[in-house]
């Protein structure tokens, strides 16, 4: 039932305008920002070769890419999510849903698998790009797949905030803006560790998302940030869960 849930998310995604929409906008942001890194890396490529150990085309091209698009995802993954289950609440439909007989995790868990399907494949368009460098000379394999892995669980924690958000309202327009709002204050909340004490400055830089995907981008790969965003995950899709659990018992 789960991935019949995911299945038939994925595709009323595919029935909207807006997901399209989205998908040729990041798309194409994504390859104007890749260009442009290719042609700055090609001009400097000559000054480079005489440096010892002097950055590749992974370094200089790629890791900038996907910077880029994780702050891009954080401006679109509201748009996507704004609808999962706020919209079926507006439209009379929850009531429906929640009276099938299916348990909340498997209606939470079936939306948020959808909306991942679409995730991945935004990411698979983006890394085809990165790809094509394999033709014309060698990439950084393990930073690459490190890269990719990072940005792959960052915006999976952007999918589960947004369908908590969406959980609590009935409308959409409500939902993404609050959606935006806390992955903003998540994304920048270390800036104020800056000026707090020891304590509360690793506190905060341990809670911004920020921190744990700068850490993918460097190539390292650590279980503490892996579990992190696993945690984060899963506790948003736990709070879903009660949420609808709430509604049901309200019934």
């Amino acid at each position: 039932m789960i991935f019949t849930l995911a299945r038939r998310e994925l595709r009323s995604l595919f029935l909207s305008p807006l997901a399209w929409a989205i998908l040729a906008i990041v798309q194409f942001i994504t390859a104007y920002l890749f260009l442009s890194q290719l042609q700055e890396f090609l001009l400097i490529q000559s000054k480079l070769a005489a440096i010892e150990n002097a950055p590749g085309v992974t370094e200089l091209v790629i890791v900038p890419l996907y910077g880029s698009a994780a702050f891009i995802m954080m401006l679109v993954t509201p748009l996507l999510t704004m609808r999962l289950i706020s919209e079926e609440r507006r439209n009379k439909s929850l009531a429906l849903l929640l009276s099938a007989p299916i348990s909340m995790t498997e209606i939470i868990i079936g939306k948020y698998l959808g909306m991942l399907g679409f995730a991945a494949i935004m990411i698979f368009m983006m890394t085809l790009m990165p790809l094509s460098l394999y033709f014309a000379g060698s990439l950084d394999s393990g930073l690459l797949f490190t890269i990719v892995l990072g940005i792959s669980l960052l915006l999976a924690a952007f999918i589960s905030i947004g369908l908590y958000m969406s959980s609590l309202t009935a409308q959409p327009t409500i939902a993404a803006m609050s959606t935006f709002g806390i992955l903003l204050m998540l994304w920048i909340i270390d800036w104020a560790g800056n000026k707090a004490d020891a304590a509360a400055s690793g506190l905060l830089e341990y809670i911004s998302m920020l921190r744990h995907f700068e850490a993918f981008t460097k190539g390292i790969f650590s279980s503490s940030d892996f579990v992190y965003y696993i945690l984060f995950i899963s506790l948003f899709l736990i709070l879903s869960i009660r949420r609808l659990d709430s509604d049901r018992l309200q019934r």
